[in-house]
């Protein structure tokens, strides 16, 4: 065998090789370096930044009542305040693996536990998203329509159900009332 077979036959194998990394890299670029531009996340009034009244307290990490924020009633898996908050920066969120994101970032929060609904969210299936259809887009995070702490929606008043055409006063064609732009004399 010469050396130029031997070196076709690197190059044949190595071509799967260079695809997987290829791949793999633009996969992990997907997920994470991509701009999803989104609107400022829902805070409550004078809530943040969360530093105005955390910078010079203790950080207590047992879960326990809470004495301030006792409007927020956590219902979201069996979790507490510091699963999402970051306890020694309070103006951000940390993600499982210790990463420290800001609230504009949240989809990668929640995306930690609703993978499927992250990707239908990426892919503009689930959720708002405004824009263009061939250029900018604008997201909508997950706490524009989901409380953070109370994900489920809240439930919705029925409305009536529609009129049966054989109720409606309208019966006939001839009880319609006319469209006024046709009577207008020329």
């Amino acid at each position: 065998m010469n050396l130029k077979s031997i070196f076709k036959i690197l190059l044949i194998l190595s071509i799967p090789v260079a695809l997987t990394l290829l791949l793999s890299s633009y996969a992990t670029s997907a997920d994470y370096n991509t701009d999803y531009p989104v609107p400022p996340p829902p805070f409550s009034e004078g809530i943040f930044p969360c530093s105005g009244c955390h910078a010079g307290m203790e950080v207590n990490t047992n879960r326990r009542e809470l004495t301030f924020h006792e409007n927020i009633q956590l219902k979201h898996f069996d979790g507490w305040c510091f699963n999402c908050h970051n306890p020694d920066n309070r103006d951000v969120l940390r993600l499982a693996s210790g990463k420290i994101i800001s609230f504009k970032e949240s989809e990668y929060l929640c995306g930690q536990c609703h993978g499927e609904k992250f990707r239908n969210w990426k892919a503009g299936v689930h959720g708002k998203r405004t824009g263009l259809w061939n250029g900018r887009k604008e997201y909508r995070l997950c706490v524009h329509c989901h409380s953070p702490h109370q994900p489920r929606f809240k439930p919705l008043k029925p409305l009536p159900p529609p009129v049966r055409p054989e109720d409606s006063k309208y019966r006939t064609i001839e009880t319609i009332p006319l469209n006024p732009l046709n009577s207008i004399k020329e």
